[in-house]
């Protein structure tokens, strides 16, 4: 539940991003910060509150997650104009770290032989939640006021808290030491920097753009050689060096990268007016509920990941998983004619979602102390995040630049491309079984 909502907060704002700017009086550009500041704020906080989580608590880190994200809510559903609006998205994006916490419970508390299929089902709720909100956010932005989304964000934040307050145990498994802050502002400024030059690639200048990645490399740079020098890092380089957990996160980012077409290429092809010869015209409802199938799917294939897990190890499920999301961008080159042409593209991809990012905790938690748990797995989850920034940012370049419809195909192509290279990546990752 926890990890659906969050997910969910994340996509409520994206049906409105249009209307935005003449809801709040601002420029479609200042508007975009909307999704800007959340996804920053959930960089910084993904690996941080994983550290926190192994040395205060993980159960106790999850609620304070919660906390954070019932209040951004209520913060952005109180606002009536940009700047405090985007202050609720940023409170809103401490609270990504759930889902790289709730792993790490199951793991702590819950016997071998349910670990797989829980973890599977809690990692594959970062797409269940984003394919459920766009159709949800689209109803009650066309039904009612934009303030009801934020104010169901809240209400759903307060079950979820009321849930794990009276369900969840706090793990007894705690590293404790001393938190690295120096650490912390490093990676922070290094995150922000890289993404906000990925996300404002192609509206800012060249110079400033430029600039930021170059901050970027520097404060990675010096970062890494803190790390290294200190007795007591917030993210341990050398375990994070190994061969298994190296390949499972490079795998994760260049997976996420592949995804980018699902979320905006299958919504253009809908949208666009049936009078352009490559739209469908489609209304916004409409658009999300094609993408409900995709969440569906994902859910419905968390025990089967589980049990290739069991069977054959994360390994060869995480290579599945990849290739099924790449016949699925193969059939979309070829299928975009019709809605449920696109229902099935999407359900294709969902379904090898649901099965690599079920194995991809496993293949972190096989190979890192218990200790670690969170603080691992977070950086797992950053480096999807970071891997769909890019793609996205990729993905707009290539619809601005090429002709449409070819265009669309080009994506899809892109995406089956770099699938297929996330399999040959994660083809390298040590063949081991988990116990």
């Amino acid at each position: 539940m926890g990890g659906i909502v969050v997910s969910l907060m994340q996509t409520l704002v994206i049906p409105l991003l249009p209307r935005f700017p003449q809801l709040l009086g601002s420029s479609p550009g200042d508007t975009t910060w909307l999704i800007t500041a959340t996804l920053l704020a959930s960089a910084v906080a993904t690996p941080v509150v994983g550290r926190l989580g192994d040395m205060y608590g993980k159960r106790r880190m999850l609620v304070v997650s919660l906390v954070m994200l019932v209040t951004g809510s209520v913060i952005a559903a109180l606002s009536h104009s940009l700047v405090p609006l985007i202050a609720g998205r940023v409170v809103q994006g401490l609270a990504v770290g759930v889902i790289p916490l709730g792993i790490s419970i199951m793991r702590d508390e819950l016997p071998a032989e349910r670990l797989a299929s829980a973890t599977a089902l809690m990692s594959a709720s970062l797409g269940v939640g984003g394919a459920l909100g766009l159709p949800a956010a689209a109803f009650l932005a066309e039904q009612s006021d934009w303030h009801l989304l934020f104010w169901t964000s809240a209400a759903a934040g307060v079950i979820v808290l009321a849930a794990v307050l009276t369900c969840v145990p706090e793990s007894a498994v705690r590293s404790g030491g001393r938190f690295d802050l120096v650490g912390a502002l490093g990676l922070s400024v290094a995150l922000v920097c890289l993404l906000l030059g990925v996300s404002k690639a192609s509206t800012w200048s060249g110079a400033a753009t430029t600039g930021l990645f170059v901050g970027a490399a520097v404060a990675l740079g010096l970062w890494g050689w803190w790390e290294l020098r200190s007795a007591q890092p917030l993210v341990d380089l050398r375990t994070t060096a190994r061969r298994q957990v190296l390949l499972t996160n490079v795998a994760s980012a260049v997976f996420a990268f592949s995804m980018f077409a699902q979320s905006l290429v299958l919504p253009q092809i809908l949208q666009l007016p049936a009078s352009t010869g490559h739209g469908l015209g489609q209304s916004l409802l409409v658009t999300g509920l094609v993408l409900v199938p995709s969440g569906l799917v994902m859910m419905l294939m968390a025990p089967v990941s589980a049990r290739i897990t069991t069977a054959r190890g994360p390994r060869a499920t995480l290579m599945l998983g990849t290739v099924v999301v790449a016949l699925g961008y193969g059939t979309g080159v070829i299928l975009m004619s019709a809605v449920w042409q696109l229902v099935v593209v999407s359900a294709v991809m969902g379904a090898g979602i649901g099965l690599a990012y079920g194995a991809m905790p496993a293949l972190i938690m096989s190979a890192v102390p218990t200790s670690e748990t969170a603080a691992a797995n977070s950086l797992n989850t950053l480096m999807r995040a970071i891997g769909t920034s890019v793609s996205s940012a990729v993905a707009g370049v290539v619809l601005t630049q090429v002709t449409v419809p070819f265009s669309f195909k080009l994506i899809m192509g892109m995406g089956a491309a770099t699938a297929l290279l996330a399999c040959a990546v994660a083809a390298f990752i040590p063949r081991r079984r988990t116990a």
